[in-house]
């Protein structure tokens, strides 16, 4: 237990739980995020803005002076052998005290080499060792630091015996160290090599067990029944026919492969990815409709309520006789009493919301199918909490953010998969743009031109508010600024997180009903939002976002026929920035993201609950994903698996995921 740990009290427990850090097993599992090599650098080698890492003697002693209330800067001079720097480095006026004249540090920062200056991210007291020094870098929060954490994992890393998860023949095979020895390595460890060792073992360990685990869903995938349907397909042919628009070849492709495993005795587990604006609500409608007309209630989840409205809003106007609710946390007692006590009586037909479908106090009458929106895997709380409940509905994925073919079919290794690659007649590419913060007046006058036409534009900040820490727009700052510009011609909303729900509920509306021209927002229109008349969507400091973020944000806009904009604003150059620029496919923008910022923001490891990882990487540690898919396979159909000679594999393989 973490109380058994010296130095750990209630403050610093509550600290480490905010890091997903809840006992021993996980304190020792939250491994470095990187590390920093200490070694001193050779001036005669470096150029301007490198990274330095210098030792001296203070010179001077130092000056701190005082801004912003919370901000300051010290400065001193350092010498070292023949060389004298001048040192900045901010909020850090604590050390004054111990840097005196004469006094033995260490710097760390960036060198301005004309002016002979540096400035640090770090001082510390002492000289740099003879030999390179490998320190381990913890992800962090305010309330407890890298070093912190590093020193509550030394008071228990040496009593502490690990599990290994890797069968014996598997570790001569690849002639593994044995598990306690790397996870020491991994927290302290002595060289590069040693450290490369150590690493390789774990993250082999942690993507076996990933894959048996994958096996194990795919094995209950196979065996599980599907619900008894009969569904009169010439019904659903004929809701196609009368929908307003054609469907194109993917999407009815997908609305195929949907009814076959709907009508099937085998229970539906499919992903349905395609890029943004490619028609995969109406897929989903389709599918809903389906599961209606054998008889089942179906269940739509969305990721933010903004959106679980207008799923709300989309399939009354497509569906008007059938019985459509609406479940969300903000839902008032009363509303939400009359909500579920429909829902158990059988009242509605489609029940769409945001996780407050799967709370305890909900009951369905006969739940058939579970769609989820934009949720990259359906958690294993919520699917604990149907298979509680005694329902077993087949279940549908969507996401758009499409990843290559090749992770999806190891990583989705359980699902069958459907992909909608074409978009809807009509619509053009979204000419995107790349400025500068002095190029602000051409953006500007694009707006207004815009609004002129009776369009309508997104206006993006990375914040909601202003912070002393980064210096960044905020839609609250935004909001005036653009009043400001187009006050007295257009009316203008805002939208953020922090609003409540009604306020929310309202912006959008005046948006959707063009009572405004202008919708100041935050990510919370990432995804799904969709108003046909928007044509420019202008994003502030767009080198906060990662690609898949920047081409959701994008995908607001270009939803019809019209020409549409969008504007990244960024003084900071930026290769992610620049592929915008280039391209609208999706498929290709996953691509060079995943290449570019790895596996965790495209699958959305740390949210999904099935795929946390603590030390692998799916982009970096593919090819070790292959060679443990190809391993736990064969070790999971031998007679070792079969027999359970390693129980603990099979007790965390059987109890992390278990669909039946």
């Amino acid at each position: 237990m973490l109380e058994g740990i010296k130095g750990i009290g209630p403050k610093t427990i509550e600290s480490l739980n905010r890091l997903g850090i809840y006992s021993i097993d996980d304190l020792i599992q939250f491994y470095p995020f990187r590390y920093d090599v200490l070694k001193r650098s050779n001036i005669e080698e470096l150029v301007d803005n490198d990274k330095i890492i210098i030792d001296g003697v203070v010179e001077s002693n130092p000056s701190v002076f005082y801004f912003n209330k919370k901000m300051n800067k010290m400065t001193l001079r350092l010498k070292s052998n023949n060389y004298l720097f001048s040192v900045t480095i901010f909020n850090r006026a604590y050390l004054k005290s111990k840097l005196d004249i004469g006094t033995s540090i260490t710097v760390i920062g960036k060198y301005d080499k004309i002016h002979s200056s540096i400035v640090a991210s770090d001082i510390r007291k002492g000289v740099l060792p003879s030999i390179p020094v490998i320190e381990p870098i913890y992800h962090s929060i305010a309330s407890i630091s890298s070093n912190q954490i590093k020193k509550y994992i030394n008071l228990v890393i040496d009593d502490y015996e690990p599990i290994s998860y890797v069968p014996d023949y598997l570790i001569d095979k690849y002639h593994f160290v044995d598990k306690k020895t790397c996870i020491k390595e991994v927290h302290n460890p002595k060289s590069e090599k040693r450290l490369k060792v150590a690493s390789l073992y774990l993250k082999y360990e942690e993507l076996f067990l990933f894959m048996l685990k994958m096996h194990n869903l795919k094995n209950n995938k196979e065996r599980q029944i599907g619900l008894e349907r009969k569904v009169d397909k010439d019904k659903v042919i004929k809701f196609i026919d009368i929908l307003p628009f054609k469907l194109t070849e993917d999407q009815m492709m997908s609305v195929n492969k949907i009814y076959d495993d709907l009508v099937s005795k085998k229970r539906m587990n499919r992903l349905l990815q395609g890029d943004v604006g490619s028609g995969k609500t109406i897929v989903a409608i389709i599918a809903l409709y389906i599961n209606y007309l054998s008889g089942y209630q179906g269940a739509l989840m969305a990721p933010t309520e903004v959106l679980a409205y207008q799923h709300v809003d989309n399939i009354s106007k497509l569906l008007p006789n059938l019985k459509i609710g609406y479940l969300v946390g903000s839902l008032k007692t009363k509303d939400r009493e009359e909500v579920l006590k429909k829902l158990k009586d059988g009242d509605i037909d489609i029940i769409v919301g945001t996780h407050a479908l799967f709370s305890d106090d909900v009951e369905y009458n006969n739940l058939g199918l579970v769609i989820t929106d934009e949720q990259h895997r359906f958690g294993v709380n919520q699917r604990s909490s149907l298979k509680n409940k005694g329902l077993c509905p087949d279940i549908l994925y969507l996401s758009a953010t499409p990843i290559p073919r090749t992770y999806a079919l190891t990583i989705y290794g359980d699902m069958d998969i459907s992909s909608i690659k074409s978009m809807p007649n009509g619509r053009k590419d979204v000419i995107t743009l790349l400025k500068k913060n002095n190029e602000i007046k051409d953006v500007l006058n694009m707006m207004l031109e815009e609004i002129k036409n009776k369009h309508q534009v997104y206006v993006i900040a990375p914040l909601v508010e202003e912070s002393d820490k980064i210096d960044l727009e905020n839609v609250e700052a935004l909001y005036d600024k653009m009043n400001k510009a187009f006050g007295k011609i257009c009316k203008i909303g805002l939208i953020h997180g922090k609003m409540n729900q009604h306020d929310k509920d309202k912006a959008m509306d005046d948006f959707k009903n063009h009572k405004t021209s202008i919708l100041i927002s935050t990510t919370v229109i990432e995804v799904g939002v969709d108003v046909k008349n928007a044509t420019m969507i202008v994003i502030f400091d767009s080198f906060r976002f990662g690609l898949s973020t920047l081409h959701q944000l994008r995908g607001r806009v270009g939803r019809n026929s019209l020409q549409s904009y969008c504007v990244l604003i960024s003084d900071k150059d930026s290769e992610r920035l620049n592929v915008m620029t280039k391209t609208n496919d999706g498929f290709k923008i996953s691509e060079e993201d995943f290449k570019l910022r790895g596996s965790g923001d495209i699958f959305g490891i740390r949210q999904s609950g099935d795929m946390s990882f603590n030390i692998a990487d799916l982009k970096n540690d593919f090819n070790i994903l292959l060679r443990a898919k190809e391993d736990s396979l064969e070790f999971m159909e031998s007679k070792k698996y079969q027999e359970s000679v390693n129980k603990h594999i099979r007790k965390i393989v059987e109890k992390s995921i278990n669909l039946d």
